[in-house]
């Protein structure tokens, strides 16, 4: 999966920034170009389909970022578990408060927060590689079920490196700035952007798996934490205690700006759809929608990990892999990207994913 993972990211956000940056309109989100091309009522579907795309991801950062700062609280600073509702509605209310000052107080937030994450995240990974137990490849015997474990992997894989919320802002952004050179521009960007991505997440999941036994990482999952939080309360090492929820609240932080973006756009463009509101309170109904409904189920606290693998993954790859690609076959102004192998791949991996859903799901 580690060696799929970059072209499926790079070839996938390609197609989607394409999809958007094929609009005949300047400022034109997804939710008008899907309309754009494909009329009213499929428009509609599809603006839907983005919206639960990006929404579950908005629900599990909640649920994370609430389990990682209670976590801390009781494992590195010894004291009692706080009242649920409480914690988690400090922590979402002092998100949305960062997303509502407009958009360079978010792009400025981004800035703070994500040159550090990369260079502690790099050092961190580097530094616990003296701890790593490589596992014992020979036991892999059963080619079967080893086959069935990739497959069954690729939505999370999918949902991982998963950017596509942020992506019809920043093709917006990029037509805004650059015009006709906005395509080639923002293959750049992403390019580099996903090269950098990958290095560091995959570099970083392999040290964090081969420093825990599976014993220990199912534990993970059943205690609902991310593994920066389980080593911190698990490694008798104060670096790690330190920086293990540290890392992992500013990732998911970051990450819950990025999908809020996207949510929001989502959810505005299906309002102002249905509802004949002013764009001003369209955007205030949106996100109190988002406020309360992400505060309630970080204090139900789901599994992140099945919500993963039974909503997001397979939604994110309808919308990111499957629908540009079918937007390059059948809509005029992508007629130049046709007929190119990054395509077939594209689609592969995406009804791959679909399929482990199905498979998850029914049987």
């Amino acid at each position: 999966m580690a060696l799929l993972a970059g072209p499926m990211t790079f070839f996938a956000h390609r197609g989607l920034s394409r999809f958007v940056l094929s609009s005949n309109n300047p400022e034109a989100d997804f939710t008008d170009v899907v309309e754009e091309h494909f009329g009213h009522n499929a428009g509609r579907v599809i603006s839907i389909l983005y919206f639960l795309s990006i929404y579950p991801i908005l629900l599990i950062y909640g649920v994370g970022l609430t389990n990682t700062v209670d976590s801390f609280i009781v494992n590195q600073l010894g004291l009692v578990s706080p009242s649920r509702v409480l914690l988690s509605g400090i922590l979402v209310a002092g998100m949305v408060s960062v997303m509502m000052g407009g958009e360079r107080l978010v792009l400025k937030a981004f800035e703070i927060i994500v040159y550090p994450l990369v260079f502690i995240l790099a050092g961190l990974s580097i530094y616990m590689i003296q701890d790593w137990q490589v596992p014992n490849i020979s036991m892999v015997t059963d080619m079967g079920e080893f086959s069935r474990t990739l497959w069954l992997a690729v939505p999370v894989t999918v949902f991982a490196f998963s950017h596509a919320a942020a992506i019809s802002s920043f093709s917006t952004a990029q037509k805004r700035h650059y015009d006709k050179q906005a395509g080639e521009k923002s293959e750049q960007i992403l390019k580099r952007t996903s090269i950098m991505l990958i290095s560091f997440v995959v570099f970083f999941v392999f040290s964090c798996v081969f420093s825990l036994t599976p014993a220990q990482l199912l534990e993970a999952k059943v205690q609902n934490i991310s593994v920066l939080s389980y080593l911190a309360n698990v490694k008798d090492n104060a670096l790690i205690a330190s920086l293990g929820p540290l890392i992992a609240f500013i990732a998911i932080t970051s990450s819950f700006f990025g999908h809020f973006l996207g949510a929001r756009e989502g959810l505005n463009g299906l309002i102002r759809k249905q509802v004949n509101m002013t764009p001003t309170a369209t955007n205030k109904l949106t996100i109190f929608i988002l406020f309360i409904s992400i505060w309630i189920v970080s204090v139900m606290n789901p599994s992140i990990l099945n919500m993963m693998e039974i909503f997001s993954g397979p939604v994110i790859a309808m919308i990111l892999f499957v629908m540009p690609m079918y937007a390059v076959s059948k809509v005029e102004a992508l007629a130049k990207y046709r007929g190119t192998l990054s395509n077939i791949f594209v689609t592969i991996m995406g009804l791959i994913a679909i399929s482990a859903l199905l498979f998850n799901v029914f049987l």
